[in-house]
């Protein structure tokens, strides 16, 4: 069980999805039963001390780091979607992007007040999903204890986005 190992299956995908960006699968990673347990793992190490009630999975692929890691931790796993795709009642938040803005969306009742959350995705980046996730559990009267990413891309400063919100990268570029 390793950060190494684990970094070693995040593999690099120049000029994806456009000229000049260096894209990390994490397809490898997945397909590696004993990586991606490592990465389950030490993640796990990183969330526990922060002693979350719930975890909240971001759409899409914070799903697969989430639903692993509550099962590992015996927690339960609420979802914060994109807009329609929830069935039940819901709350909602818009927020800016770089080049315009989108939406998330959680059901009533995922969140309990005064519950405390980690909110978990696959990598931070710029920041503005995340902070917008964990603004949508805060405006439930929850409570982000943390936020959990398998790799953060450091130069892109996500973090700052956070605002007083502990956050934990397993792999950070």
């Amino acid at each position: 069980m390793s950060v190494e190992l684990v970094r070693s299956l995040i593999r690099d995908v120049p000029d994806f999805p456009s000229p000049g960006i260096l894209f990390k699968d994490i397809t490898p990673l997945l397909a590696d039963p004993k990586g991606f347990a490592s990465a389950v793992d030490l993640m796990s190490e990183q969330i526990r001390p922060y002693d979350p009630h719930g975890l909240i999975a971001i759409e899409s692929r914070g799903f697969i780091f989430c639903a692993a890691l509550a099962t590992s931790m015996g927690l339960p796993m609420h979802l914060i979607r994109k807009p329609g795709k929830l069935p039940h009642s819901k709350a909602g938040l818009d927020y800016d992007l770089e080049y315009g803005s989108d939406r998330l969306e959680i059901h009533l009742d995922a969140v309990k007040p005064g519950g405390r959350y980690a909110v978990v995705d696959d990598v931070l980046a710029t920041g503005g999903t995340a902070a917008a996730a964990a603004s949508l559990v805060e405006q439930q009267q929850g409570e982000v204890s943390c936020c959990a990413f398998l790799m953060e891309l450091s130069f892109l400063d996500g973090r700052s986005k956070l605002v007083n919100r502990p956050a934990e990268s397993l792999v950070i570029y």
